[in-house]
C-alpha cells in the first residue's frame, strides 16, 4: 500500500518539514514517484522505520 504525505504524517507524528529534512539527511525512507508532482512511501517502509525509532518510556 501507497501512503501519501498526510497519512505518514498521522502514522509517524512527525510534521512535512520534519520529514523532508530527514529525507535530506537519509534518515527517512526514500518517498515513490508517482507522477509529475506527486510521491507516496510504501507503508512496508514506514513500518520498518518506525520500529528502528527508539521508544520512551513517559
Amino acid at each position: 500500500m501507497l501512503l501519501r504525505i498526510r497519512t505518514v504524517m498521522k502514522i509517524t507524528g512527525l510534521g512535512r518539514s520534519t520529514i523532508y529534512r530527514l529525507m535530506a539527511s537519509h534518515e527517512f525512507p526514500s518517498p515513490v514517484r508517482l507522477a509529475a508532482r506527486a510521491i507516496a512511501w510504501r507503508s512496508t517502509d514506514i513500518d520498518s522505520w518506525s520500529q528502528t525509532r527508539p521508544t520512551v518510556p513517559h
